[in-house]
């Protein structure tokens, strides 16, 4: 099972368009759902950059 960050995820709703941030708060339906899935397309990129960026540990050193 996949765990996620909840500072990535955090950190993911902040960098959403503030459009987004505020539209799924709208009355209208519509831009509540337009909102929803861009939120949650965000969050997703941003998981998935995290899952596939390699951790210091798995970096490979550098010559120095």
């Amino acid at each position: 099972m996949i765990r996620f960050d909840i500072d990535d995820m955090a950190s993911a709703i902040l960098a959403a368009p503030g459009w987004a941030r505020v539209g799924i708060t709208a009355p209208a339906r519509h831009i509540r759902d337009d909102a929803a899935r861009e939120l949650a397309r965000t969050i997703a990129d941003a998981l998935i950059q995290s899952q596939i960026q390699p951790t210091r540990d798995e970096s490979p050193e550098q010559d120095r």
